[in-house]
């Protein structure tokens, strides 16, 4: 079924699609409010991460590498 998306600032505007929706036969669902934990930015969704997630088993393969975010870029993200 084909979607739509409609932004608007008026609360009138909301009714008066909930009266066209009964003649024209659309459904109209709105966003799960309390939800922190999606935001939205550029049409990109980010989702926070899980703070419970334990990390500590990764310190023994990362420690003393001298690794930094530069050199990651340098040899993992290069164009082929």
């Amino acid at each position: 079924m084909p979607e739509v998306v409609i932004k608007y600032k008026n609360v009138k505007t909301l009714e008066l699609l909930k009266d066209l929706s009964k003649y024209f036969d659309f459904i109209l669902s709105t966003p799960k409010s309390g939800n922190k934990k999606e935001i939205s930015i550029n049409g990109v969704t980010m989702i926070s991460a899980d703070p419970n997630i334990d990390i500590s088993d990764l310190s023994a393969i990362f420690s003393g590498k001298n690794i930094d975010a530069e050199s990651l870029r340098i040899k993992a993200w290069q164009r082929k």
